[in-house]
């Protein structure tokens, strides 16, 4: 019965400590209600609680380090701030605050308690007295004689007070002096006295000196947390609700919070928007699994530290009940005497669970705090597995259409091969094929990187008008390029003039023309050996000036005049002239009428033929006959050296026709117009 009675009272103990009220004790014993009553008015105070066993406290060293971690592991909220980018992650963020600063608390309550409770000085006093025991018992022996030695001087000092008053007048003077040199020696003996006293409370004092350098340093590392200082709420309460509360809640990750800090998150719509949210979620997975696995440590810290205190709890609750089975058999004396040592078991039960308890409430919270950020890395995980997908899809998607572009892209080709012939067209058109192309897949590509449709057409806004100012000179020769390549525009092998450079076409590309630069047409038009580049914008200059041949027609015209005396025949003179001309003309007629039918076809023009004309003029030397016929470019020089010929022989058959001036045909180019300063200058 008594031991059952023992178990009873150790639980009745836990339940008020743990609801913060201290119970009271009391136990039946075979004696009546009324000894006991009265043995427990008549006993004396009880004295202070013993010291708990050495090996049942932690050190101060296992003390301040369990300290530290719990304060490196608080600070690890500053990393899930950093990582919380949404409504949700605040909603974790705000659980774990609450938790982690309770733990925290907790952490300090449980230090305060063992260093109260002597935690960490047991060995330091040990070592401060065996290392001062005989200094200490050296001071006692001189305090002692110093004391001996005041009592003696201030019983002489009364005794001569004494026979002074009693003394005759000339005894006086000499006992006065005896008085004030006994005073003196008082005092002196009194400074000895004081100041061996101090010296003996301050060795006597060492090992509370210890506990209170333990206090301190608990205290100093408590104001290295400013959120403990701005929130010093009743810790017990606290600590205890706290409790409460998370065995009521099954998962803090449930808990509704009203966070308007932050927008909720939404899912990038772009490949790019993605993959920095991926990059994001990991660095966020990784840092809640450090901050789960520091938890861990620090409650694996804890259950060091609980282990020995509930070893003393366990045999001090033995020892209680050895002392409550004895009492069945005890007389009064051997009870009032039991009772002694089951207050004392008491008192050390309540000590060790004073500092067990802020341990067992912190190991409670530490759960709730794991299972939050588990929830909290399930919820990024879920998150991440979605946008993966996402990100996935988009990916395979962009490659579908740009598989499906590059696919029409080749049938185009194929068909502009099989249905275009003409070489000119069919390059325009492969041109035209390759920049639809990559057009298509850069604007494809920047849709699948792109989050936002309207954020895109202002970066392309900005790149547009950018590009336009550093490039404008490349831009307007890409513009002029198209121009250069349409209906009327040139193609390699025509022979074109531009700012007085009469060349042969050789390449027209994206940027520049190239000419191969043709010599005067005195010489024939003959190759210089020189290549001129131009750019494609000098069609947009007005001073600029551009020829080219007219499509389809590769030739020009020439002219031979003659100046006759006054006396000729200018009818047998123009006639044969002509019959000279034509005679040559004939040998390549039929290629420059061919020309002249696709010249006619290409203009959709209506076109007299080419064919030779003679001109009479009359000058102050003579009459000066004309005549111009047309000439392939490419025999010039040899229908010239041709038409001479037949000229010498027209004018030597009789009757000679006489030529005043130099006597000889002069044979010529057609002259052009002659420019002016913003005119173009003559066709080649």
């Amino acid at each position: 019965m008594r031991a059952a009675r023992f178990v009873l009272l150790v639980a009745a103990s836990l339940g008020a400590l743990a609801a913060q009220s201290p119970p009271a004790p009391s136990r039946s014993s075979g004696a009546p209600a009324s000894q006991s009553a009265a043995a427990r008015e008549n006993a004396p105070e009880a004295a202070p609680a013993p010291p708990l066993a050495p090996g049942a406290l932690p050190t101060g060293p296992e003390i301040t380090a369990y300290l530290n971690q719990a304060i490196d592991w608080h600070r690890r909220i500053a990393a899930e701030e950093q990582v919380s980018t949404d409504a949700a992650d605040e909603s974790f963020l705000d659980d774990d605050r609450q938790l982690a600063l309770q733990i925290l608390r907790l952490s300090f309550d449980f230090a305060r308690a063992a260093a109260q409770a002597g935690a960490g000085s047991a060995q330091a006093a040990a070592d401060a007295q065996t290392a001062q025991g005989g200094e200490h018992q050296a001071l006692a022996a001189a305090f002692t004689r110093a004391q001996n030695d005041l009592k003696q001087t201030q019983s002489e000092l009364q005794s001569d007070r004494e026979k002074l008053a009693r003394a005759a007048p000339r005894q006086r003077p000499e006992l006065q002096a005896t008085i004030d040199e006994l005073e003196a020696e008082i005092n002196l003996a009194q400074a000895r006295v004081d100041a061996l006293g101090e010296m003996m409370q301050f060795s006597s004092t060492g090992a509370a000196r210890t506990t209170g350098s333990l206090l301190s340093q608990v205290d100093e590392l408590e104001r290295s947390v400013p959120e403990l200082e701005a929130q010093p709420a009743s810790r017990a309460s606290a600590s205890s609700s706290a409790v409460a509360a998370a065995s009521a809640t099954p998962a803090p990750a449930a808990t509704q919070h009203a966070t308007a800090a932050r927008p909720a998150h939404i899912e990038p719509s772009g490949a790019l928007g993605l993959i920095t949210d991926l990059i994001a979620l990991n660095r966020k997975q990784r840092t809640l699994q450090d901050s789960i696995k520091a938890a861990a440590d620090l409650q694996d810290a804890g259950k060091q530290l609980r282990a020995p205190l509930r070893a003393a709890l366990v045999a001090l609750a033995q020892q209680g009940e050895q002392l409550a089975k004895q009492a069945d058999t005890s007389n009064p004396a051997q009870l009032e005497q039991e009772k002694r040592q089951l207050d004392s078991v008491t008192a050390g039960f309540r000590r060790l669970i004073a500092i067990t308890l802020p341990l067992s409430k912190q190991s409670i919270l530490l759960d709730v705090y794991t299972r939050n950020v588990t929830g909290w890395r399930n919820a990024v995980k879920a998150q991440y597995s979605t946008e993966a997908r996402g990100l996935i899809l988009r990916v395979v998607v962009f490659g579908i259409v740009i598989v499906i572009v590059v696919a029409l892209s080749e049938m185009w080709r194929k068909a502009i091969f099989r249905y275009v012939h003409d070489v000119r067209r069919r390059y325009q058109f492969l041109l035209l094929r390759r920049i639809i192309l990559w057009c298509v897949i850069g604007i494809t590509v920047a849709f699948a990187l792109a989050s936002e449709i309207g954020s895109l057409a202002t970066f392309a806004g900005l790149i547009t008008a950018g590009v336009a100012v550093a490039l404008q000179n490349v831009i307007l020769a890409i513009a002029g390029y198209f121009f250069l390549i349409g209906k009327y525009g040139v193609r390699v092998g025509d022979r074109v003039q531009i700012s007085g450079v009469t060349g042969q076409v050789v390449d027209i590309g994206l940027i520049r023309l190239h000419l191969m630069e043709l010599s005067a047409p005195e010489t024939g038009r003959q190759p210089t050996g020189r290549v001129v580049v131009f750019s494609n914008s000098i069609v947009f200059q007005p001073a600029a000036s551009f020829f080219k041949q007219i499509p389809g027609a590769n030739f020009v015209w020439h002219e031979v005049s003659l100046v006759l005396a006054p006396d000729t025949n200018y009818h047998v003179a123009e006639q044969r002239i002509v019959q000279a001309v034509e005679k040559v003309y004939a040998s390549y007629r039929e290629r420059i009428e061919q020309q002249h039918r696709a010249m006619q076809d290409s203009l959709n023009l209506s076109v007299a033929a080419p064919q030779p004309q003679s001109r009479l003029r009359l000058t102050r030397n003579g009459l000066e006959i004309l005549v111009r016929y047309p000439v392939e470019l490419d025999n010039t020089s040899q229908i010239d050296d041709q038409i001479t010929r037949e000229l010498m022989n027209a004018l030597d058959r009789p009757p000679k026709l006489k030529l005043v001036g130099t006597g000889m045909p002069n044979i010529q180019p057609v002259s052009d117009p002659t420019p002016s300063a913003s005119d173009a200058p003559a066709q080649p």
